[in-house]
């Protein structure tokens, strides 16, 4: 198994990591942040991690509090076409993971593939979208969009950054637990050419939902598959972080897809000299053939 290619971005870099951290640029702003899989030594010297704009301190497992000169909010621009709001959360999230860039190339690509099949429109489900990047980047490309995440907070945090990237009315928004809503897609026989699923280990619903991992994810693929329209190139993107699985059991869930390839993978961000990659979690790609 190896590493998912990944393509940068100018507005984000991976400077350093080691020691429990790493050192992140956002734009112009320098954040250090604990990421316990950094478990080597630092590749610069300490004068230029002290340069960080902004820490986090981790108080509890629940979060912890940032510290140092950073702003509490700026924008970065993806592709030309998008803008996003960084926002350094208590939860040590920022408002993207640069790790699913990845992802969001492979949507890119298969978006012309399934085309090419005869799709005017390809449409493409969310499941817990967060903050809309991977939404708005396939809007901007021509895709038909539902996004759909159970906290209002990312929910409200993904219509600004749409709305500052001019991306308003290409959005499909709904505030639903995951489970609830693909089941509810299934029953009424609709389908999508592509699904996006970055599921947490544990979450609740807004209305009190419990999404637990081991329990959850079988029967939410189950209902995902039968989503999945039967057009060559419609995809299924599976990945996730801090959870003790491996992709073989992930490609084991996918392969009960049927006439679907399945692809597996890590995913991981390259340190700036290109020499040492941070690993960020497993990837399994289920694609019709």
């Amino acid at each position: 198994m190896s590493a998912f290619p990944h393509p940068g971005f100018s507005s984000y870099q991976l400077v350093d990591s080691g020691n429990g951290e790493k050192l992140e640029r956002f734009g112009e702003v320098l954040l250090r942040r604990p990421d316990p899989q950094a478990l080597w030594r630092p590749r610069l010297d300490g004068g230029v991690w002290h340069k960080a704009d902004g820490r986090f301190v981790r108080e509890s497992d629940r979060g912890g509090r940032w510290e140092g000169r950073a702003p509490k909010t700026w924008e970065i621009s993806l592709q030309d076409a998008v803008k996003i709001r960084i926002q350094p959360t208590p939860f040590k999230h920022v408002g993207i993971f640069p790790e699913q860039s990845t992802n969001w190339e492979f949507v890119a690509n298969q978006g012309q593939v399934i085309a090419d099949a005869g799709v005017a429109k390809p449409k493409l489900l969310n499941l817990f979208g967060y903050t809309g990047v991977a939404s708005l980047l396939a809007a901007s490309q021509g895709w038909e969009v539902t996004h759909c995440d159970a906290s209002k907070a990312s929910l409200d945090w993904a219509a600004e950054n749409a709305k500052i990237s001019d991306l308003e009315g290409n959005i499909r928004w709904v505030l639903e637990d995951a489970a609830k809503f693909a089941g509810r897609e299934q029953r009424r026989e609709n389908v999508y050419h592509g699904i996006l699923l970055d599921p947490p280990h544990y979450g609740r619903g807004p209305k009190g939902e419990k999404w637990q991992f081991e329990t959850g994810i079988a029967p939410l693929l189950q209902s995902c598959g039968a989503l999945l329209a039967d057009v060559p190139g419609a995809f299924l993107i599976l990945s996730t972080y801090a959870i003790g699985y491996t992709p073989i059991a992930f490609e084991n869930m996918l392969q009960e897809i049927p006439n679907v390839k399945v692809q597996t993978g890590e995913l991981a961000l390259p340190e700036e000299d290109g020499q040492r990659f941070l690993p960020c979690g497993f990837c399994a790609r289920a694609v019709r053939i």
